[in-house]
Formats: structure tokens, C-alpha cells, sequence
């Protein structure tokens, strides 16, 4: 069971991602809650002052052999992602082989990967980062669409803020749902965010990057809400259909209708940001016909519902009161 927890702080360590520790692990000042209370500590290669990643550093007290002690070793995002001290590297891999659980969220999975410890796992971070951390772990199975992963003893959270979700997982894990559900009440945070953070990725209304099909393309997204159906587009190009989906596919290196569908996903996004138009109005100004294809094709790209993502991005003053 977790008790003791350590946060590795390295240099370049983001504010954001160790508040976010200290604020689940180290907050023991609401007895009333009565949630469980942590022996929390920092710890870093040389004790004392570490630079930190956001305008101030820190004063850091303990040093590598605090980790020896925690039950949960958290690693502590930072700016300098790739640049790793051996000596940290020894002490995460240490920490594994006796069994902890070891936390990382954001930039934080790279210090894992650099540790070997990714290996073999599936894993997520930030969305910007996922690419690199894939492309410099090949070994590891980097899933961005996530918020968080848990891999036997190896936890890693999306952003910074996905720490908050992986942290209520382990909480959730250890102590069940109820004392969850009275530490995100205390953050203010729900105790499980719905979707994953693909929800979080903002998708372009389309830089077509083709050649020959260009005033297609861009004719077809001013009628997103018309029939663009494989016939209808290639009767516009003046092509066979067959024809005309090989040189779609050859321009812009997918078909047809996942490009539409795609596009409509992202008209749908900006209408459900800035619009007060009810999911019905949207489903139809965007082609989809219906809520129910709405829905199921927001969810497949998004995972998460059209009425979850406007709770969550809506810029109106009256989004939620137009979500039927």
C-alpha cells in the first residue's frame, strides 16, 4: 500500500507537475476529510538549490536515497526533457526492482524511457511529445489518446494535468472510489474525467496539401452539410469514381470519406466552441445527418461525447443550455 512517496526533482522541473504532487500526496492539513495522509518528500541527485522550469528554483533537501524509502516514486516533469543525470537513471531503475510503483506524467516519461523502463510497456504523454517519445523509444507502446496508462508498477499521465488523473487512479486503486471521489472534491476536480486527451487536440479545418485536387477539396468544404459521397465528389472532378479515389488517395494519403468525415468532425468542434446551435442543428450543419451520427463519429475521433466536449470548450454563455 502506498505510504511513503518521493518526487524526483530534476533540474528544468516544471511547477505546475510538482504542485500537483505535493497537493495529492503532501496535503494533510483536512483531517475532516478523512482521507489518507502521505510521508511525502523531494528528492534530487545533489541536495539543495534546483532550477526550476517556470521563472523560480526550488530548495530541494533530500538527496537519491530518499527513493530507496517511497512506496510511490513520482518523476517530476521537466524543460530539458531528453538530458537525464546517470545517477537519477540508477536510482529509478533501483526503485522498480524492488517492486514501487513509479509515476511519471507529461515530459516525465521520458526520464522513464531513458531508464529502460518503458520497454516492452504501453505508455502515454503529453500529445506533443508523443511522436518524439515513440520515435526515441521504439521499445515502448506510446498511446496519445490517453490520459493515463498503468502498466503493472509503471503509472504515466498525459500533460501535467493528467497527473491529477493518474494520481486519483492510484488513489482509486489503494484506498476505492469513496476516498477518490473526497480528494478530487477537494482539488475541485472531477474524480474521472471523461474521454481521452485526443478531445484535447485541436483538428484543422483542412490544410489540403493536394495537387490537382485542390479546388475540390476546398469546394467540398464550403458544402460540408451537402452529399459528398465518392460519386458526388468524382462526378465534380470530372472522373470515374475509381479513378477518382486512386488520385484522391494518392494526393492526400487517405479516402474520400475519411477526409470528409474528418473535416465534419472538425466543423462540429468549432460549432460546438462558438455556436449555440443544439446537437441536432449541428449534426445536420455539418453533414452528419443526425445526433446519432454525430455522436458516434465525435466519439470515435474525440472519445468523448459532443455534449462533454462543449461542457468542457464552449465559449457561449448559453452552451449548456443548448445540448439537447
Amino acid at each position: 500500500m502506498i505510504k511513503n512517496v518521493a518526487a524526483l526533482v530534476l533540474d528544468g522541473a516544471e511547477a505546475f507537475g510538482l504542485g500537483v504532487l505535493a497537493e495529492i500526496w503532501n496535503d494533510s492539513d483536512h483531517p475532516e476529510d478523512g482521507a489518507p495522509t502521505f510521508d511525502f518528500a523531494m528528492c534530487t541527485p545533489v541536495p539543495g538549490r534546483v532550477r526550476g522550469g517556470s521563472g523560480f528554483d526550488l530548495f530541494v533537501a533530500d538527496g537519491l536515497d530518499r527513493l530507496a524509502q517511497a512506496d510511490l516514486v513520482a518523476v517530476v516533469a521537466k524543460r530539458e526533457y531528453e538530458d537525464v543525470p546517470a545517477e537519477a537513471l540508477q536510482a529509478l531503475r533501483a526503485a522498480n526492482a524492488r517492486g514501487a510503483t513509479i509515476l511519471a506524467s507529461c515530459t516525465g516519461a521520458f526520464t522513464l524511457g531513458a531508464a529502460g523502463l518503458l520497454d516492452g510497456r504501453r505508455c502515454t504523454t503529453h500529445w506533443r511529445y508523443a511522436e518524439r517519445l515513440a520515435e526515441k523509444f521504439p521499445a515502448a507502446e506510446v498511446d496519445a489518446d490517453v490520459l493515463y496508462v498503468e502498466d503493472d508498477n509503471i503509472v504515466t499521465g498525459a500533460g501535467s494535468a493528467g497527473a491529477i488523473d493518474a494520481c486519483l487512479h492510484l488513489i482509486r486503486k489503494e484506498f476505492g472510489g469513496r476516498v477518490a471521489a473526497t480528494v478530487a472534491r477537494r482539488l475541485v476536480v472531477p474524480p474521472q474525467r471523461d474521454g481521452g486527451q485526443a478531445q484535447y487536440v485541436r483538428t484543422p479545418i483542412a490544410d489540403t496539401g493536394a495537387d490537382t485536387l485542390e479546388p475540390l477539396l476546398v469546394w467540398a468544404l464550403g458544402r460540408l452539410d451537402a452529399d459528398l459521397s465518392v460519386e458526388v465528389l468524382a462526378a465534380h472532378a470530372h472522373m470515374s469514381p475509381r479513378t477518382f479515389a486512386r488520385r484522391f488517395r494518392d494526393e492526400t494519403g487517405t479516402t474520400p470519406h475519411q477526409w470528409v468525415s474528418s473535416q465534419r468532425v472538425a466543423l462540429a468542434e468549432q460549432l460546438l466552441e462558438e455556436s449555440t446551435l443544439t446537437i441536432e442543428q449541428v449534426s445536420h450543419r455539418t453533414g452528419f445527418g443526425n445526433a446519432a451520427t454525430l455522436r458516434h463519429q465525435f466519439g470515435r475521433v474525440r472519445g468523448t461525447t459532443p455534449q462533454a466536449y462543449r461542457r468542457t470548450f464552449g465559449c457561449s454563455d448559453e452552451s449548456e443550455a443548448v445540448t439537447a
